[in-house]
């Protein structure tokens, strides 16, 4: 009962953040910004922040909120996939050698020009998984709040450069559509409501037990995505429960700046961006080769290739209907990839620094 009461407490203190994210959503789509409901409430929870004001983390909601997207991500694999596969193997690769160039050059900055420690260093470039970077780092000599920051300024940066990049290179359903009230107010039936809730349970349980990397993204968009290729159901989530997963995002984001003076991390927020920018560059490229090389569309590529926020990333791709599927496999092979060798990762550099 205890703990029932707390979460209804924490759930209280974490609402004015909320209403303040829905605000800043409902602004930008008021104003036909592009992925309005994300960047409006990241924006203005990350305006707030760093105007001083402490505003309450999700928790329990942010949590939710990715099994829900991880049902979505699900969703977009269909049975028509399967003349894709030997494009996406290519593809796969091409982000593989990409990512190494990535870790290669954030180690290098933050050590040569950021001037951090080895194990700062490493962790701070890691190109995705932050969650599962930070419990990483936590255990080992990295200062977790130049970690932190990296990562957040990272995802920042790329969620604010999407929609410029996405129209530079010519995608063009950029712009949100204009819904009528009934279709905001659209339900599932009963059976497809029970077939995606039962996805998101088990999808829990098979990622815990499988110990993926972001357990609670990408477990149940495996079982929603083997639900959907095998035709058992094409349910898919109401667009109010969509909207709303968009804002706990993006106050995700927002809310990672509360307590940081500009002029305090200033330092830090420089070599934060610097980085980013090079690392988007690097991921411009590989997306344009890839692009070259087999002809996929370049909007999926890139946002596949962008160096981290696989919620985030894969969350940009499903609202703009950018191949999400593609988009979240690559996700998934980049981070557990880097989480399986960065323990390999960390001993070589020590011994090569020594």
């Amino acid at each position: 009962m205890s703990s029932i009461r707390q979460r209804m407490i924490a759930m209280g203190r974490f609402l004015p953040t909320l209403a303040l994210g829905i605000a800043g959503g409902g602004l930008a789509y008021w104003l036909h910004m592009p992925l309005p409901w994300l960047l409006g409430a990241m924006v203005a929870t990350t305006v707030v922040s760093l105007a001083g004001v402490r505003l309450r983390p999700p928790s329990s909601s942010r949590k939710a909120v990715l099994v829900v997207i991880g049902v979505m991500l699900g969703s977009a694999f269909t049975p028509d996939l399967s003349g894709d596969l030997p494009l996406w193997g290519a593809s796969l690769a091409i982000m593989l050698l990409a990512t190494a160039l990535m870790m290669a050059f954030s180690v290098w900055f933050s050590r040569r020009v950021a001037g951090y420690s080895l194990d700062t260093a490493l962790y701070s470039g890691v190109p995705g998984g932050v969650s599962a970077v930070t419990l990483m780092a936590m255990d080992s000599n990295a200062d977790l709040r130049t970690v932190g920051m990296t990562h957040a300024v990272r995802i920042l940066i790329l969620l604010i450069a999407i929609p410029p990049l996405l129209q530079a290179i010519g995608h063009v359903s950029l712009q949100p559509g204009g819904m009528s009230l009934a279709q905001w107010l659209w339900l599932p039936t009963l059976e497809d409501a029970a077939w995606l809730a039962a996805a998101g349970a088990a999808g829990v349980w098979l990622g815990n037990w499988l110990r993926l990397p972001n357990a609670l993204l990408f477990g149940p968009a495996l079982i929603s995505a083997a639900l959907h290729l095998t035709g058992v159901t094409q349910a898919a989530i109401p667009p109010t429960i969509i909207a709303l997963a968009q804002v706990i995002i993006g106050v995700s984001v927002g809310v990672r700046f509360a307590g940081t003076s500009l002029l305090d991390v200033g330092y830090n927020l420089t070599m934060a961006a610097l980085q980013t920018i090079a690392l988007l560059l690097i991921a411009i490229l590989a997306a344009w080769g890839a692009h070259a090389l087999t002809g996929y569309s370049l909007a999926a590529a890139l946002l596949a290739y962008m160096p981290g926020g696989a919620p985030e990333l894969s969350l940009v791709a499903l609202s703009l209907g950018i191949d999400p599927a593609f988009v979240t496999s690559h996700h998934l092979l980049r981070i557990t990839v880097l989480i399986l060798l960065m323990p390999v990762l960390l001993n070589h550099c020590r011994r090569w620094s020594a």
